[in-house]
């Protein structure tokens, strides 16, 4: 498995991004109803960044040390859906990077949105890599803003208002740091793109 060294900044990135969360999650309240076992978030593929990818891979080999059976079913996982995936992949099937042209955006939207998570436990509903999780996972919940307008799971917030929904928006990331990190990725050799999290785990 590759495991691309991790820029020494991205543990102060996941420190900002979980305390966002926090904070976001306390003034949201019971409007959150996000819990351990609930799964709906880890259905449907999704883009990750190369950062995602190596703090996911290694997450991977820190579990492989203290529980190598666990480490081993999230590969196979992992296996199983690029075999299932490989054929519609928008993007190239060997590396995993997602193509950026309008056409595999379009494809992509529509894709495997039934596909489970690699690293989603099946028989408990947690997530195996949790303190590895993507920044993505990370600001799952709470209202976070996009090109879209402020979005929120589909879980939460049910019957708030605008309004109340706004007071709770979470900042994932507001000095753009993981921008930063990623460059000094690429420049130190890391392919540029997107991939998804079975082929961040599973080559």
């Amino acid at each position: 498995m590759r495991c691309t060294s991790l820029p020494a900044g991205d543990q102060k990135l996941v420190q900002i991004v979980d305390a966002a969360l926090a904070d976001a999650t306390r003034r949201g309240g019971s409007w959150i109803v996000c819990r351990p076992g609930c799964t709906q978030c880890c259905f449907g593929v999704f883009s990750i960044s190369q950062l995602d990818a190596a703090r996911l891979r290694h997450g991977l080999q820190d579990l492989e040390t203290r529980d190598p059976e666990r480490a081993e079913a999230i590969r196979k996982r992992a296996h199983a859906a690029i075999v299932r995936l490989s054929a519609t992949y928008p993007g190239d099937p060997v590396t995993g990077i997602l193509a950026d042209d309008e056409e595999a955006k379009a494809r992509f939207e529509e894709f495997a949105n039934d596909e489970p998570c690699p690293v989603l436990d099946p028989a408990n509903g947690t997530c195996e890599l949790y303190e590895s999780r993507p920044i993505t996972c990370r600001a799952f919940g709470p209202p976070v803003r996009s090109e879209d307008g402020l979005g929120v799971c589909e879980l939460c917030f049910h019957g708030a208002s605008d309004q109340e929904i706004a007071k709770c928006e979470m900042e994932v990331d507001p000095d753009d740091l993981e921008s930063r990190l990623l460059s000094e990725m690429q420049d130190a050799g890391t392919p540029s793109g997107r991939t998804i999290v079975a082929f961040a785990v599973g080559d």
